[in-house]
């Protein structure tokens, strides 16, 4: 973000909630004032016996199949696909009502699996966990230890599938303007970051993955030369 200064105001893109996409994991708990009637609808929780001692487990999850349903207890199949989180408590909330089933039902929904993965030039790649909905291009960076020094700060690419197809998002950093209003600042579940590395990395590697500096790269020079010297000292003889 070089081209900022103090005064600058920018207005970043909308955000954009966490909606629930087949093969999500969903916790889904609903309370009412009867933890009996409470237990009809949710699904059990496990324990997990180590030795002599309990561990407390989780609520079992509910899977979003490929049409976009979830099986819910009494309630049956329910379409859930392209709901955000209160608003998929909100729907399962008025079923309850609306089918006189609990009076004053409160219902708490939470994305188990959501995430995104950050590759590259960074720090600490890996997979990480999107703690609230509304995780950027940013803070995810900054959960992969940020880049690394050879990481293209110009070229940052968000891959996100969106109704069965890939979308590539190319974030250049030092562009605030450019990069808050880009659809891939705002992340969603299952984006994938790809930091590029820069060009004197690029060239600093060669086919085998060996550098400059590898012993590996210099024993394979070395050998390149034996068998150059000894083919010419062999014509040379005869």
């Amino acid at each position: 973000m070089q081209d900022l200064s103090s005064d600058v105001v920018i207005a970043s893109a909308k955000k954009q909630p966490i909606r629930v996409k087949p093969d999500d994991r969903l916790s889904i708990i609903v309370k009412t004032k009867d933890p009996k009637l409470s237990e009809l609808f949710n699904l059990p929780v496990y324990s997990n016996r180590i030795g002599e001692t309990t561990t407390a487990g989780d609520v079992a999850c509910y899977m979003v199949n490929s049409d976009g349903d979830i099986d819910f207890p009494i309630l049956g199949s329910l379409h859930v696909e392209g709901m955000n989180r209160s608003e998929l408590a909100g729907f399962i909330k008025g079923e309850l009502m609306g089918r006189e089933l609990v009076k004053e039902p409160t219902v708490i929904v939470d994305f188990v699996n959501s995430g995104v993965s950050v590759m590259g030039e960074v720090n600490k790649p890996g997979r990480y966990d999107m703690k609230h909905d509304n995780l950027n291009i940013l803070e995810a960076l900054a959960l992969a230890g940020d880049l690394s020094i050879n990481g293209q700060r110009k070229n940052v690419k968000v891959i996100r599938e969106e109704n069965g197809e890939l979308h590539t998002y190319v974030l250049d950093l030092t562009d605030a303007s450019g990069m808050v209003k880009s659809p891939g600042f705002h992340l969603q579940q299952n984006d994938v970051v790809y930091v590029e590395p820069d060009k004197i990395k690029k060239r600093s590697t060669n086919v085998n993955g060996n550098t400059l500096s590898s012993v590996g790269f210099w024993m394979s020079l070395a050998s390149v030369l034996a068998a150059v010297v000894t083919t010419i000292a062999v014509f040379v003889n005869k």
